[in-house]
C-alpha cells in the first residue's frame, strides 16, 4: 500500500468483538506505529481492514510531515 508518500509492505490487524462493535487495531511492524478504531460489527472484515489501513497511512504521513518540519526548522 502506497499513499501520501508512505510505503506499507505489511500491515498487521487485530480484531476483537465488543458487543455490537469491533475494535480494530492496525500495526506497521517496521515502525511499530499502531492505530485503533471501533467499527460496527455488521461491516465486512475487508472494509474494516481498509479503513484501519487508511487511518494508519494518515497517521504515519502526519508523523513524517512533522519530522520534516522539525528538520527544516533546525537548519
Amino acid at each position: 500500500m502506497a499513499d501520501k508518500g508512505v510505503y506499507l509492505p505489511e500491515v498487521l490487524f487485530e480484531m476483537r468483538r465488543v458487543g455490537r462493535s469491533v475494535r480494530v487495531a492496525a500495526i506497521d511492524p517496521i515502525t511499530q506505529t499502531e492505530v485503533i478504531l471501533v467499527a460496527p460489527a455488521k461491516l465486512s472484515i475487508n472494509d474494516m481492514k481498509r479503513v484501519a489501513a487508511r487511518k494508519l497511512v494518515y497517521v504515519m504521513a502526519k508523523k513524517q510531515a512533522a519530522a520534516e518540519k522539525d528538520k527544516k526548522e533546525k537548519e
